[in-house]
């Protein structure tokens, strides 16, 4: 259409007059036009996201992300993948009973102290040891064609196109909730979060039109 035609048309004299960009950054910039599954994610109001107990999420609190299906692994934890100690990456863990690893979350305004769905915020993972220095901000990672992993590594905060692989968003499904990566301020790959088996044999979250939505809840750890 026109209007898609003048979207992307702004879209790359933007790309082209940006002076620090990452390449990561780029390509799933440049992809948002060139991979149309990807592309669109419904808007939705606003609402504060509930925890297991019916509390709102906070910022600066920690939570367990889990799975609204059972019997098919336990919460989301952040591990290395084969011989490669670092960056760390955001798995299911295999067993039912681990709940993972908590997570925070910090929207780009955190000023109400109240998570909305439908907002850009970090996730940053609490591990207790590793020898990764990467910071544990979850951020977008290029392994497979079309396959985004999620790992640390990202910065919290400064949201614009060249920190657009470490904003993502909590949305309603229903009476659950799934994340996705889908930034209000970029044109960009917009999709729910699933998990993607890896070559290592976990189950990893990821940005992929080849897995279904990773349903979750919130349980303050």
């Amino acid at each position: 259409s026109l209007s898609l035609y003048r979207s992307i048309n702004n879209h790359i004299y933007l790309l082209r007059n940006m002076k620090k960009v990452s390449p990561l950054a780029f390509s799933i910039l440049f992809l948002a036009f060139t991979i149309e599954p990807f592309i669109g994610i419904a808007a939705a109001a606003p609402e504060a996201v509930l925890d297991t107990s019916g509390q709102k999420l906070r910022t600066g609190v920690k939570y367990y992300i889990l799975p609204v299906f059972r019997g098919r692994g336990g919460g989301l934890t952040v591990s290395s993948s084969g011989n490669n100690t670092c960056p760390l990456f955001v798995v299911q863990e295999k067993l039912e009973v681990s709940k993972g690893t908590p997570v925070t979350f910090t929207p780009y305004n955190a000023e109400s102290g109240v998570i909305l769905t439908s907002t850009d915020l970090n996730i940053k993972s609490y591990v207790k040891s590793t020898t990764c220095d990467k910071p544990p901000v979850w951020k977008l990672l290029k392994v497979l064609t079309g396959v985004w992993f999620l790992s640390t590594g990202g910065v919290e905060g400064n949201p614009g196109v060249n920190t657009v692989v470490n904003w993502f968003k909590i949305e309603k499904a229903e009476k659950d909730y799934v994340l996705s990566f889908c930034p209000s301020f970029a044109q960009t790959l917009c999709r729910e979060l699933g998990l993607y088996v890896g070559d290592d044999g976990n189950k990893h979250l990821s940005l992929s039109d080849k897995v279904p939505s990773f349903r979750v809840i919130f349980k303050r750890a």
